[in-house]
């Protein structure tokens, strides 16, 4: 599948899908995703040890393997650059373990089509009963609601969440924000939306529902702990730029 804009919306709407010992799932969360309107899948295979990348193969994706793993980050800078590569207007990451549902891909997608925002984001936490309700840990519940009004207090704004791995952006951000500065590491997510402020980028929510089961990945309390330290010093070093008393090149055009 590739090349052919949606005849609705005559753009070229790109899923990625940023891979690692996806096998289990992968088949599962292709056949949910609304390929009436996507142009093209792609899947970046960072090193698993299963075997994703055949089965991708497979499945007729257009499939990119590291053979070194990079990490969650780096894997979204190879799936940016390629999805641009290829003539993407607009781009939803959507992970391939099944915990986020691709029925959102329409909606996620709606508000760069009509051009009301640059990025959107599908918040578990727009209703936050039911992100316990989905099942998210109570610790990554928590961790998350204080991250996220830190980040909020820091950068002026009101979402309801900035850690969701469900989200979709324009070429024009793509293109303007310097991502492939940003860490290969899962605080790649932050940096991309504090450089979405900072730029002065429009982002939007839409509520979305998760799942977390057995298969589906996720961080540990300590991956987890490290995460939320290296969220608050990309705060912490967004706010020294801003006041000049440093120049961060992730907040340089």
């Amino acid at each position: 599948m590739s090349g052919n804009n949606d005849p609705v919306t005559g753009r070229k709407i790109t899923v990625v899908m940023p891979a690692y010992n996806a096998a289990k799932t992968l088949h599962d969360t292709y056949e949910k995703i609304p390929r009436e309107f996507v142009s093209e899948i792609i899947l970046v295979d960072d090193a698993s040890h299963d075997d994703t990348y055949d089965h991708a193969l497979r499945l007729g994706l257009h499939t990119i393997r590291h053979y070194h793993n990079l990490g969650y980050g780096g894997n979204q800078k190879t799936c940016y650059t390629e999805a641009l590569k290829r003539g993407a207007d607009v781009v939803v990451m959507l992970h391939p373990d099944g915990q986020y549902d691709p029925a959102f891909l329409k909606e996620i997608v709606a508000p760069i089509i009509e051009g009301k925002a640059d990025v959107v984001l599908g918040s578990r936490m727009y209703y936050r009963r039911k992100a316990l309700e989905g099942g998210m840990p109570l610790y990554k519940y928590v961790s998350n609601t204080f991250l996220t009004a830190a980040e909020n207090r820091v950068l002026h704004k009101s979402l309801s969440e900035y850690h969701t791995g469900y989200r979709a952006y324009s070429r024009h951000f793509l293109e303007s924000i310097p991502f492939l500065r940003n860490s290969n590491d899962f605080v790649f997510d932050t940096e991309i939306l504090v450089q979405a402020v900072h730029f002065g980028m429009r982002i939007e929510e839409i509520p979305i529902t998760t799942r977390y089961f057995k298969e589906a990945s996720s961080v540990d309390f300590k991956t987890s702990l490290i995460y939320g330290l290296k969220t608050l010093a990309v705060l912490f070093k967004y706010l020294l730029h801003q006041a000049r008393i440093i120049r961060c090149p992730l907040f340089l055009p």
